[in-house]
């Protein structure tokens, strides 16, 4: 039996969340959203604690999913670009 590689990726934890964040910024705006405030507040989102989503600080994974449905997304669709 062949041995398989094993492939070894260092994620830097703060480089992930930063590119976590912009992907829920983009997206954001994507969807038409140019306030991060109008979208906290439409989705029940507290507005401080949205931003710091948005800016790289780490959240729940029940949080991401929670925005993720915001945007009408699978995780699959929310990780395919940028990750």
């Amino acid at each position: 039996m062949a041995k398989r590689k094993s492939i070894k990726a260092d994620l830097v934890p703060d480089e992930q969340l930063t590119k976590l964040g912009e992907r829920i910024r983009n997206l954001r705006k994507e969807k038409g959203f140019s306030s991060l405030e109008i979208f906290a507040y439409e989705h029940g989102f507290g507005r401080t604690q949205y931003a710091r989503y948005e800016n790289g600080e780490d959240l729940r994974f029940s949080t991401l999913i929670r925005i993720v449905n915001c945007f009408g997304m699978t995780l699959e669709e929310f990780f395919s670009e940028g990750f």
